[in-house]
């Protein structure tokens, strides 16, 4: 599933294209998605985009007559491409935009979403939503208190859209490697100095993987087709079977809430 870092990137590829630029018409083509895509998405149409956003997973496309938040699911992908150049088979919504733009999605399993909204961030889908991990709201005071007497491990507590949003499995296992924490652990019972460990990494570890264009392990690739490359520097994520580059000792791979969790049970305490 793309990320935090999968969206920002395809955020960041798309906006220089469509910002400013006049919505001329929005073709749907499949509207039974993760929601059936509402009828009301055409109130877009000669909307010009004041702004490119994101919100958690979410792209924001605002307009004056509303905003559309775009969700890529599973296995999503937003394309800039030219109008005239034929769908394929997964390609389910193009928002054309200007003389010769179009804005497609592709989404082979349908998990995404296309939707409307007249209140932006008041969405029922946004309103709930934790803090942004690279924003000044996100630090370690904030971690800690919010994890008092939280008796759920650390890694599920981090993952947590309403504590925080973004911080997906992959980034998730990646911090805790690297701020030594044992993702085992009761969020309860981390102290303010590891939480501040903790915090710094989600920070750094979420923007060295923007900087690389995402993480590319299965479907994401960015707006021009190409894959993004942090899977590269991954530390703990995926290698059942090696070893902790730090210690050399075997990773542990275990289950944590459905999803699967390695760490260095030297390293991470």
């Amino acid at each position: 599933m793309p990320e935090l870092p999968e969206v920002e990137t395809t955020r960041r590829g798309i906006e220089p294209h469509i910002a400013g630029q006049v919505i001329s018409a929005i073709k749907v083509r499949q509207p039974q998605l993760r929601w059936p895509v509402p009828k009301q998405i055409q109130q877009l149409c000669g909307a010009t985009i004041d702004a490119v956003k994101r919100r958690g997973k979410y792209i924001l496309l605002e307009t004056q007559q509303g905003t559309a938040l775009i969700h890529l699911g599973m296995s999503g992908s937003l394309r800039i491409t030219h109008p005239d150049i034929p769908p394929e088979k997964h390609d389910h919504v193009d928002l054309l935009v200007g003389d010769d733009i179009a804005l497609r999605l592709r989404d082979p399993r349908r998990f995404g979403a296309v939707l409307w909204s007249v209140g932006g961030e008041l969405h029922p889908l946004l309103s709930k939503l934790g803090p942004e991990p690279l924003g000044e709201a996100f630090d370690a005071v904030y971690l800690h208190e919010k994890s008092r007497k939280r008796v759920p491990a650390v890694k599920t507590f981090i993952m947590n859209a309403q504590v925080v949003v973004g911080v997906g499995n992959i980034y998730a296992n990646e911090a805790l490697f690297a701020a030594g924490i044992d993702p085992r652990r009761a969020a309860g019972a981390i102290t303010l100095a590891e939480y501040q460990e903790l915090v710094t990494h989600i920070k750094a570890v979420l923007a060295r993987a923007i900087k690389q264009g995402g993480t590319t392990l299965r479907d994401f690739v960015r707006e021009d087709g190409q894959s993004g490359y942090f899977q590269i520097e991954l530390q703990v994520y995926g290698r059942s079977g090696e070893t902790c580059h730090q210690c050399g000792l075997m990773l542990t791979h275990i289950r944590q809430t459905q999803r699967s969790t390695w760490f260095c049970a030297h390293c991470q305490r």
